[in-house]
């Protein structure tokens, strides 16, 4: 089985990278025939959704690789790295197209649009293909749990909203000669991308800082720990993130009577619940005295 959704996986990974490649050449090819800004804004989104979709798959393919003497905690901070370089490059992308926006409005005779039937038969194109990766994506990640697959999935549903504009844009020069309307959509589209890339940014940064994980899982694993049979309390809940894995240290609190065997059979059955409600998560148990002072750290 594991084996099994592993191989699903990479498969929905390089479906997802196979689409990106796909639609940055037909956008190419379209912004050539029509110098529509608002096909270039959604050309730099699907470049942005080419080098996400290869950071996804080479995080699949990375997650399957143990953690090794050089790399104790494994090696998912290479993704929060990745992540920053990708939300810049976002940002820059999101300037250049805002700016020739607003050059293009504010010019008392803007560049008339051309070819806009192609235009709009490519980004058609381009709406279909991304339908169908998201429907496979969706049925891999119901099949697998995985969450870079579910992620990833819904960043492709966001890019639906960018492919409509610019068909919108190119009916509307077509029909009505209104060539402002794309420069209108080209800014809607940088503004969305210049918000995703700083929610990316923020996410990469704070887990490159160590930042603890989102507080509803540190809740969730602090529910589970409270209802946990054995356990008369916790202390030192700690987590962090890196890349797609949250790491989790918490200090279980037992009956001192009791034997190692036992205080060991808890901790392990507790750590196995933690991680089949968060399957992301990395989770060490401490095992301390129930009515003991926690020990304090050396000075």
């Amino acid at each position: 089985m594991a084996a099994r959704n592993t191989t699903l996986n990479l498969s929905a990974g390089a479906a997802s990278v196979a689409v990106a490649l796909t639609l940055v050449g037909l956008k190419l090819w379209a912004l050539g025939e029509t110098g529509a800004l608002s096909v270039a804004a959604s050309l730099a989104d699907s470049a942005m959704d080419l080098m996400v979709s290869l950071g996804g798959l080479a995080a699949l393919v990375y997650a399957a690789r143990p953690a090794d003497e050089d790399h104790a905690f494994g090696h998912t901070s290479a993704e929060d790295l990745a992540a920053l370089g990708q939300s810049l490059f976002i940002l820059v992308s999101a300037a250049a197209i805002a700016w020739a926006a607003g050059a293009r409005l504010v010019s008392p005779q803007p560049d008339p649009l051309a070819a806009e039937g192609r235009g709009i038969a490519v980004m058609a194109a381009s709406v279909l293909l991304t339908v169908g990766l998201v429907l496979w994506q969706r049925r891999v990640a119901a099949r697998t749990g995985s969450r870079v697959v579910r992620a990833d999935s819904l960043h492709y549903l966001g890019d639906l909203l960018p492919n409509l504009g610019a068909i919108l844009s190119l009916w509307v020069s077509a029909r009505y000669g209104l060539y402002q309307v794309d420069s209108v959509v080209a800014l809607g589209a940088a503004l969305m991308l210049a918000v995703g890339a700083a929610s990316i940014f923020r996410g990469a940064w704070d887990a490159l800082m160590d930042r603890r994980a989102d507080p509803e899982i540190v809740e969730g694993i602090a529910r589970i720990v409270r209802g946990w049979p054995g356990v008369r309390g916790f202390h030192d809940l700690k987590t962090r993130t890196a890349g797609s894995t949250v790491f989790v240290n918490i200090h279980i609190e037992l009956d001192g009577d009791q034997t190692l065997r036992e205080a060991h059979a808890i901790g392990a059955a507790l750590r196995r619940a933690i991680i089949e409600a968060y399957p992301q998560a990395d989770v060490i148990v401490h095992k301390d005295v129930a009515g003991e002072d926690a020990p304090q750290p050396a000075k």
